[in-house]
């Protein structure tokens, strides 16, 4: 088990490195020097030519790749920092750290303080969609797998297939006009504030609502698909036959052998939960991860691009190990093999 985990966090570290040299030569090969869009559009030439020797911007892209990872991992003090430049970025960590990311001309602050802010404000609002989305989609879908043809399964596969379909932005609209307009029951934005008088709590209900309405949907129809396969093998007809009855012959033969295949969908939702709920977030104003992206992109703020992208795929990455494990943990023969 022991080298199978470090093989594969050498395999994640490799990929990790060539994803990002594959993520900084975009960023440094985009419309624009570096300077500039650190500087932005009204700085003049003069001031643009200072910080491009500074950077040593001219440098082959390899060394310039390199020296930006030394500033991540530390080795190296960030040049934007440095007082005699004038450009006011100041980091109350230092000029050089482990885990230096760089210095946000759109927020104005170091990226690290932007960063972990907006990723743990859209972890809350993945955490509570993901504890609601997989026991709702277990139910479902195990309800129809073993129930094929009837009419809950007909009623509960349409409905799934029906809010699926409905993309995010039509169903927060949807629910904001019940809910916020008609009713007046809860917030029509969640900006994590009490100030406007409205609980963070009551806050929340929106856009978790809408990332459950429009994911659990498919995570139960590959549920659905796995446990109508498991039904028919051999050793649940002699489960049933020895006398188990319905409810044991699901939770000890079905359940888990149909969790194999959906085990990898499950993982793949807390990549989307983490970074692909722009839409929801801009809907309702939430101050997560996905929207500073989206704005550090708009507005050209390469040091927050880079960073979200490193983080992303590291997130995406250590998913795919703990999937790795999950298969081990649900299939022995993986285990044994």
């Amino acid at each position: 088990m022991a080298r199978f985990i470090g093989k594969r966090l050498a395999i994640m570290l490799i990929t990790l490195v060539a994803a990002s040299f594959l993520v900084f030569a975009v960023s440094e090969f985009t419309p624009g020097s570096v300077a500039r869009k650190t500087l932005g559009p009204y700085a003049n030439q003069e001031q643009v030519d200072i910080l491009s020797q500074r950077l040593r911007s001219n440098d082959p892209l390899l060394i310039r790749y390199t020296r930006w990872l030394g500033i991540i991992l530390g080795l190296e003090a960030d040049p934007l920092q440095d007082k005699s430049l004038g450009l006011g970025f100041t980091d109350p960590r230092g000029a050089r750290y482990f885990g230096n990311l760089g210095y946000s001309t759109l927020y104005k602050l170091p990226v690290n303080d932007v960063i972990w802010d907006r990723l743990s404000a859209t972890g809350l609002l993945a955490g509570l969609s993901f504890a609601l989305i997989v026991p709702l989609s277990l139910v479902v879908g195990v309800a129809s797998g073993v129930r094929i043809g009837s009419k809950l399964d007909r009623g509960l596969s349409a409905t799934s297939i029906v809010l699926t379909s409905i993309p995010e932005f039509a169903s927060g609209v949807f629910l904001t006009a019940f809910f916020v307009v008609l009713l007046g029951w809860l917030p029509g934005t969640s900006p994590l504030s009490t100030t406007g008088g409205w609980s963070v709590a009551s806050q929340m209900v929106l856009p978790v609502a809408v990332l459950v309405l429009y994911d659990f949907g498919y995570v139960a129809r590959m549920i659905r698909a796995s446990v109508a396969e498991v039904v028919r093998r051999p050793y649940v007809r002699t489960a049933t036959l020895k006398g188990l009855s319905r409810r044991k012959v699901i939770m000890r033969h079905v359940l888990r052998n149909a969790m194999i295949a959906p085990f990898t969908v499950l993982l793949l939702q807390v990549n989307f939960l983490l970074s692909g709920v722009v839409v929801t977030e801009l809907v309702f104003a939430y101050p997560g991860f996905g929207r500073m992206l989206l704005e550090a992109s708009l507005f050209g703020d390469i040091s927050v691009i880079e960073a979200a992208t490193l983080v992303t795929l590291t997130i995406a990455i250590l998913c795919q190990l703990i999937g790795d494990l999950g298969y081990m943990v649900l299939n022995p023969r993986i285990r044994i093999s």
